[in-house]
């Protein structure tokens, strides 16, 4: 019987324990382990490889994802990194959205001038930009939907299928759903990417990411890899994260009933100039989200009216909304693009993708959604 997902991120792992019948499995942080005998290693021999713990964590991600093989990384970043190292060779061309997370955004354009492969950015939801670039014989196409911080919504489908004529594999960066509300590998997709740190994890106390393969084979050079060149992770966040994985579906359905309530109090007030949620009919790609999500996720972001120091005092005067970075934690956030999530990126590049100096973004968390009402309510006062 095919189980349902939150069923999966519960039962991850759970009376694997052969020695002491535990019923949460133990976490193992041993760094080395005993030979049987000469050139006899065991399942595991050294935990950068491989480690008991983080084994359990990457054979939940891989089902949740409908994956054959996860690989757990030590960041978000190493995981789009190693993706990249694994299928990129100098003069490969990648394929990034504009708009994309402005981490990403840097690493692709560092090692483009650097020589290790070219990138092209285009918004790809413009069918003329993504057909020209198709064209040049891409090697890699990364696709982020919905992108940070703009909520806009690509066709993965659509994409992959083009993707996949032009000889190219897909990698689909899912952070801002989780498996819960996108299943990209059933859209088409080689690849998933994902930052454990955000929703994944959901506590703001892991830094992880992981890379999950459609192909076994792709998955097993993957593992290879992320083991020669040292960025699996560490025992101890792969047990956060699997303790924190088993919420996972009660945390997104709850940031969702808030994300809504918050969405329609910011509809209604002046000083908001411009509101980005894929649950808004006019939000970019709002009818392809409908189609290919199954919910419309907790990150939304606005364009605040007035200037910095208005942006100054609203931020200030915020208690239950944090100034920090990351996103899908427990606890709401707020971050300035300009100057935190997106600095990586030069002031043009922000422009191209529209994003804005008065551009803030909204990670919402499981707190009570009239107080988080109420908390903004007193703020846009503030600031007036």
């Amino acid at each position: 019987m095919k189980r349902k997902l939150a069923t999966i991120a519960v039962r991850g792992g759970l009376n694997s324990d052969e020695q002491y019948g535990c019923v949460v499995p133990p976490i193992h942080l041993s760094s080395t382990y005993n030979f049987a005998d000469f050139n006899q290693p065991r399942a595991h021999d050294y935990s950068r490889r491989g480690n008991p713990t983080r084994d359990i964590a990457q054979a939940a991600l891989a089902e949740l994802e409908g994956g054959s093989r996860a690989v757990l990384t030590s960041s978000g970043m190493s995981a789009i990194h190693l993706v990249c190292t694994v299928l990129l060779k100098p003069g490969d061309l990648l394929v990034a959205p504009h708009d994309c997370y402005g981490g990403s955004y840097r690493l692709f354009d560092s090692l483009s001038r650097r020589g290790a492969y070219r990138v092209l950015f285009i918004d790809q939801g413009d069918e003329k930009a993504l057909a020209e670039a198709m064209a040049q014989n891409p090697k890699l196409v990364l696709i982020e939907s919905p992108s940070n911080p703009l909520l806009r919504v690509v066709d993965i489908e659509k994409i992959c299928q083009a993707a996949h004529q032009a000889g190219a594999l897909t990698v689909v960066d899912n952070t801002f759903l989780s498996p819960i509300l996108q299943q990209p590998i059933s859209l088409g997709a080689d690849i998933v990417i994902h930052s454990c740190t955000k929703y994944l994890n959901g506590h703001s106390d892991v830094v992880a990411g992981v890379v999950i393969t459609k192909d076994d084979e792709l998955g097993v050079e993957m593992a290879w890899w992320a083991n020669n060149i040292g960025v699996t992770a560490a025992a101890f966040d792969s047990y956060l994260l699997l303790r924190g994985l088993r919420t996972l579906a009660p945390r997104m359905r709850q940031q969702q009933i808030n994300a809504d309530a918050v969405v329609a109090y910011l509809q209604q007030q002046p000083q908001v100039k411009k509101l980005y949620h894929p649950s808004l009919p006019d939000n970019q790609g709002h009818e392809i989200a409908c189609k290919q999500q199954s919910g419309f996720g907790a990150m939304l972001s606005f364009e605040l009216a007035g200037d910095e120091q208005t942006m100054r005092r609203f931020l200030a005067a915020l208690d239950l909304f944090t100034l920090a970075e990351s996103l899908g934690g427990v606890e709401s956030l707020i971050s300035h693009a300009a100057t935190m999530t997106h600095a990586g990126m030069v002031e043009e590049a922000r422009k191209a993708a529209g994003i804005s100096d008065s551009l803030l973004r909204i990670s919402v968390g499981i707190e009570d959604s009239e107080d988080l009402i109420a908390d903004l309510e007193q703020a846009f006062r503030a600031s007036a």
